[in-house]
């Protein structure tokens, strides 16, 4: 890093004011990027994600193999345990 020399106060303050608004302009990307964090992964997003998901999951010929083969593989486990 290359050591400035000044000749008056002025040229102090005014790189003072520079790094005070870079400063507060870092801050407040760090706040945004907190902020769109911590909306991403509110429950309300996490629900409406995973409702997709089934939806999309469970919709059409696929999901409706699915929710045939559910029923089928809890009773065929159930009876399984009571078998042993």
């Amino acid at each position: 890093m290359e050591t400035k020399k000044y000749s008056s106060y002025a040229q102090i303050e005014h790189d003072l004011e520079i790094l005070k608004v870079e400063r507060e302009i870092h801050y407040q990307k760090i706040r945004l990027s907190f902020d769109k964090t911590k909306e991403s992964l509110a429950p309300s997003k996490t629900i409406s994600f995973l409702s997709n998901v089934y939806e999309n999951v469970l919709s059409g010929t696929v999901g409706t193999i699915i929710k045939t083969l559910i029923p089928i593989v809890i009773n065929w486990y159930l009876n399984k345990k009571r078998g042993d």
